[in-house]
């Protein structure tokens, strides 16, 4: 394996009834003046946006509000954070939601911070110096944006769509209630599945050698998945099932499974390319793109392909081979995800061969890209078409 620093700043709380224990004290270490974010009002619905106004209140905060955050968080939503954080004098945020809720939070507590277009820090025009500290109340297992750095930002207008992240970029805390998820409806429960399976993908296919104990993590995480989310798809309101999946959400995407490798991530640098330009669920293209760039990498990631399909699938590989084993492991990923109504097509979405050469060309923008081998716009081009 590489060399590696390992340091995660953030505090993670986790269990029931967190919220109402740790918030108050959470936030009061780091400003009185509060901007909370939210999405689309479903906190609202569930009562949380009650609970956590009324502890506010309580804690005598001055508190403004960001309502709204799209599921693919928007450019413009993160200028009108921003904007209040500046004219108000925000001292923190309070993200509560899912991933996206708190991905467009990192961009204003980082925009709040800078002179220019947050835009610029997005996309690495400027780098990123200082970022205004901020908590979240996760409501959504998917992302792991809880306890991480990294962000994905849209801008609609120029339909670009970029992950982007930095050390100031980690919440000062996190806390997780599994009660809060029990209102996620089933659509968004299977994609937080995809979500998190898909990223302990991304890290389990690297080059580096030497890495069994990290390949058995990501396994092991895959296996409690694949156990666990069928049956939470069919009792949503099992707490206990709510809570498995919560954890490997955060497991997944903490950074404890990537120390000493790097993982691919070309994956998700095409699914951002799609949903840029149609703007659909990010999870959903996950489970149409994996199992076609497995596909398009059978022979470089054999090994690989393998040992998910024997140790993770149950894949038998008496007297089959290599290839064999691998493509039976890929059809369970398939079947896995199809048994959940996981989309498995393009077309699932409406979605045809006309702009297959703007999406490889936004994909592209940057070069070649994928750590476990580079993709260039030929291989992009056949997995989109094997995608449709």
């Amino acid at each position: 394996m590489d060399s590696f620093i390992f340091h995660n700043p953030t505090k993670l709380i986790f269990g029931q009834h967190q919220v109402q224990e740790q918030l108050v004290k959470q936030l009061k270490a780091l400003g009185n003046r509060v901007l909370l974010v939210y999405g689309g009002g479903s906190i609202k619905k569930n009562g949380l946006y009650a609970e956590v106004t009324s502890l506010l209140s309580d804690g005598e905060f001055t508190v403004f509000e960001l309502p709204g955050v799209e599921p693919n968080p928007r450019l413009t939503t993160v200028h009108k954070g921003v904007e209040i954080c500046k004219s108000e004098g925000i001292e923190v945020l309070l993200a509560v939601g899912g991933g996206s809720v708190i991905d467009c939070t990192k961009a204003i507590a980082a925009g709040a911070k800078y002179d220019g277009d947050a835009w610029d820090l997005v996309t690495r025009k400027a780098p990123v110096e200082a970022a205004l500290p901020f908590g979240t109340i996760l409501t959504l297992a998917a992302t792991g944006s809880e306890m991480n750095a990294g962000s994905v930002i849209t801008n609609w207008e120029t339909h670009e769509k970029y992950g982007w992240g930095s050390p100031f970029s980690f919440p000062v805390f996190s806390i997780l209630d599994p009660r809060n998820t029990l209102s996620v409806p089933k659509d968004h429960t299977v994609y937080g599945i995809v979500d998190m399976m898909s990223h302990v993908f991304e890290q389990y296919f690297h080059q580096q050698t030497n890495t069994p104990l990290q390949e058995q993590m990501c396994e092991a995480v895959l296996k409690t998945v694949i156990e666990a989310g069928p049956k939470l798809v069919e009792n949503l309101e099992n707490v206990e099932l709510r809570e498995t999946i919560l954890y490997s959400g955060t497991i997944a995407l903490n950074g404890m499974l990537q120390m000493g490798t790097r993982g691919d991530w070309a994956s998700h640098n095409i699914e951002h390319s799609v949903s840029a330009v149609y703007d659909i669920p990010h999870a959903g293209g996950l489970a149409i793109i994996f199992p076609q760039w497995m596909r398009h990498h059978k022979e470089l990631g054999e090994r690989k392909l393998v040992n998910l399909a024997v140790r993770v699938w149950g894949i038998d590989p008496t007297g089959k081979s290599n290839q064999e084993v691998a493509e039976e492991g890929i059809q369970a990923l398939e079947k896995f995800w199809s048994s959940i109504e996981a989309p498995s097509r393009l077309a699932d979405y409406n979605i045809d061969d006309s702009q297959l050469e703007v999406m490889a060309d936004k994909a592209m923008v940057n070069g070649e890209f994928g750590n476990f081998n580079k993709l260039n716009k030929n291989d992009v081009l056949s997995i989109l078409k094997a995608c449709l």
